[in-house]
């Protein structure tokens, strides 16, 4: 038996091209998916904050994660967990809107448990970042509205 070729990107790795919808579900090939965010974007730190905010706001926590994910890669070293640990946020936050109640309060708690020590760095609201993660996390039984839902990231 033959298998299908993997998609690739332009690079030749291996890339999953199916269309994605707002919470970065795939979608069935042919369909209109919403635009992906590229990867590899070098953003000052408000870039990175105000883009993130924009997509949460628009409930597509998944693409904020993706922001969240560019900084985490191509900052200092001292601020990887910073940016790690929002990242988990915004997947928490997208799990908790797919209806992933278990693995989307395990991310809440994880992305607020790595990002609670940070003291309020670029005036990301951390204290307010975690106390949101936390009362999500507790409060989750079944699938939330992701925009209504997005925190404010910044003080």
């Amino acid at each position: 038996m033959e298998k299908a070729p993997r998609d690739r990107d332009f690079d030749g790795r291996a890339r999953n091209a199916r269309p994605r919808d707002g919470l970065g579900r795939p979608l069935p090939y042919g369909e209109r998916g919403v635009e992906r965010q590229p990867e590899g974007v070098l953003r000052t730190p408000a870039e990175t904050l105000a883009e993130a905010q924009r997509l949460l706001d628009a409930g597509m926590p998944f693409h904020a994660h993706e922001v969240f994910e560019d900084a985490w890669k191509s900052g200092p070293d001292t601020e990887r967990e910073l940016w790690r640990g929002l990242a988990q946020l915004a997947v928490g936050l997208t799990h908790a809107a797919r209806g992933n109640t278990t693995g989307g309060a395990r991310l809440l708690r994880r992305g607020a448990d790595r990002i609670a020590d940070f003291p309020d760095p670029y005036a990301i609201d951390v204290a307010g970042l975690t106390a949101w993660a936390r009362d999500l996390a507790a409060g989750l039984s079944g699938p939330v509205d992701a925009a209504s839902r997005a925190p404010r990231l910044t003080l």
